[in-house]
């Protein structure tokens, strides 16, 4: 081999070897850096302990649940047919509409943490609609992620049983 071969073949190597830890580390994105953004729920399916399904938020619920890079988040969810308030003032529902309400739907807000090894995402709650769940962490397990969906689990919710969460990216 002449010089020149040599030579030739050396930069190439080093270019692809160059290349390598680039690709290589912008595959291995942190948990916490793949999960920033806002998501929109496509699903939310419980399975409770007697193996039966509940759709609480019905099979095309609404919501969004937004992690900022500082450790914030929010969850809002909500059935799409959630009623109107016939009296038009939300300080007076009847029965029936506040009921549906409160079951139709969900929001809180709080900060997080990521740990990366078990791909868990911790929250702590500062408020929510369901004071029950105040001053406990709220764990939920990746269990998939990508550029444009999310899948976690909630094992330990209030009400029993285990829910699934299916989000994807908003745009």
């Amino acid at each position: 081999m002449d010089r020149r071969s040599i030579m030739t073949v050396a930069a190439a190597a080093a270019l692809a070897l160059g290349l390598l830890p680039h690709s290589t580390m912008a595959q291995q994105k942190s948990l916490k850096d793949q999960i920033i953004g806002t998501w929109t729920v496509v699903s939310w399916e419980q399975t409770l302990k007697d193996g039966s399904k509940l759709e609480r938020f019905g099979n095309s619920p609404k919501g969004v649940n937004t992690f900022t890079r500082d450790g914030h988040f929010t969850l809002i969810l909500m059935r799409p047919d959630l009623p109107k308030i016939s009296s038009n003032n939300p300080m007076k529902p009847t029965p029936a509409e506040a009921e549906a309400i409160t079951v139709g739907s969900i929001a809180y807000f709080g900060t997080y943490t990521v740990d990366e090894g078990t791909k868990t995402i911790t929250e702590q709650l500062d408020g929510t609609t369901l004071a029950n769940q105040l001053a406990i962490p709220q764990k939920r397990e990746v269990t998939s992620i990508s550029a444009t969906e999310m899948k976690y689990r909630n094992a330990q919710s209030v009400a029993g049983g285990n829910i699934e969460l299916v989000f994807k990216r908003a745009q």
